[in-house]
């Protein structure tokens, strides 16, 4: 048994603790590129936190999810401005972008020689910028990966800069910051979460660190994630979703992801669609090819026996069957209230690109086993 863990350099996780950010920041960097979503004024309080230890800083601001041009922006503000830090307060898109602009800062070129797929994935030069990540949804896990997912609209597909030193130096989750989110995105963003602790269970490259970290994630999504959507004030349903994203970020840095997330890459560059959305479309359908595939030409995978413990942990049933569970996931995104792909304009002529580009994209390389052309055009078809 062999396996490699890693994650941010410090990890706080509390309700309320975001006031105290301001000392453990001192010590990473005097100026600080505070990277916010489109309301910059969700930054007032780790601003004003920032400015009692004198660290000196400048706003700026993603207002969707992060390109290519706007990574290279940011950059370019952080080494005109000499900061010496880069901060990310926001959804996963605010902590992507804070990273790569990390990255970027302390290194020369275009952004294109940096990315996997679309580029030459050169490695680094130099260490990335110390980098602070401050999650105010519950979903990404961004705050402990080593990569940021950017969006090229010239390629028409979302790609990552990858590099163990983009690992934030500190990642501060306060749930509080998740209170005020809105319904759908709280269902969305939870849904991507749950993804991400199910992808990671069941890939070829799960160890038994991630496993511990996706089952305690998955028992905490499966009990707090409805009251979330419909009470976004409970602390403790707050809390739990909190944390399972935190082990959602955790466990797929260091196991990967599968097919779900290869299709959200693909789509995620061809149309205007939110990333979780997308990945609570199609996690029943590739839940059922999975372990359909897997029973044809891999009948006594470990696989299989997994997604058994992920129905049984989901259910909060030690005798529900695998299609118990698969109906548990695709009640519960019909019970959220997230929309079928062809909510956001795509056809089945669209199935033939989205499958080819999934097929290529990173994310595909950890699923359970390959699935063919036709295998994954069924799980879009499923899903629209």
């Amino acid at each position: 048994m062999k396996f490699e863990f890693a994650t941010a350099g410090r990890i706080v996780f509390g309700t309320g603790t975001l006031r105290q950010i301001g000392t453990a920041a001192r010590g990473l960097g005097r100026s600080a590129l505070v990277v916010t979503g489109a309301n910059p004024k969700r930054a007032e309080v780790l601003l004003e936190s920032l400015a009692a230890e004198k660290i000196a800083t400048r706003v700026f601001s993603v207002e969707c999810e992060p390109t290519v041009a706007t990574v290279a922006a940011g950059s370019e503000l952080a080494r005109a401005n000499a900061c010496n830090l880069v901060i990310g307060l926001g959804g996963g898109s605010a902590i992507d972008a804070a990273k790569a602009i990390a990255a970027l800062a302390t290194n020369p070129g275009n952004v294109l020689e940096y990315l996997e797929v679309i580029g030459r994935a050169r490695p680094l030069a130099a260490r990335a910028a110390p980098c602070i990540a401050i999650p105010t949804t519950a979903g990404t896990g961004a705050e402990v990966t080593r990569n940021a997912v950017l969006s090229s609209p010239e390629h028409k597909v979302k790609v990552s800069l990858r590099h163990a030193s983009m690992l934030p130096r500190l990642a501060w989750i306060d749930p509080a910051l998740t209170f005020d989110l809105p319904s759908a995105l709280t269902a969305s963003t939870g849904l991507d979460a749950l993804t991400q602790l199910i992808e990671p269970y069941v890939s070829c490259r799960a160890n038994p660190l991630t496993d511990g970290l996706c089952l305690e994630g998955l028992r905490r999504a499966a009990r707090s994630l409805k009251t979330a959507f419909r009470d976004g004030g409970n602390i403790e349903a707050r809390e739990d979703m909190s944390a399972a994203s935190l082990f959602s970020g955790l466990a797929l840095a260091n196991a990967g992801l599968g097919a779900v997330h290869g299709f959200a890459a693909a789509i995620g560059g061809m149309f205007h669609a939110p990333h979780g959305a997308i990945c609570a479309a199609l996690l029943a359908p590739t839940m059922e090819m999975n372990v359909r595939a897997l029973r044809e030409r891999q009948p006594d995978a470990e696989a299989l026996r997994r997604y058994a413990t992920v129905v049984q942990t989901l259910t909060q049933n030690s005798r529900a069957g695998i299609a118990e569970g698969i109906a548990w996931v695709r009640d519960l995104v019909a019970e959220l209230h997230i929309p079928r792909l062809a909510a956001y304009g795509i056809t089945a002529k669209d199935l033939s690109e989205i499958s080819e580009k999934a097929a290529n994209a990173s994310s595909m390389k950890a699923n359970p086993l390959p699935l063919t052309s036709e295998e994954l055009q069924k799980i879009l078809q499923a899903a629209l």
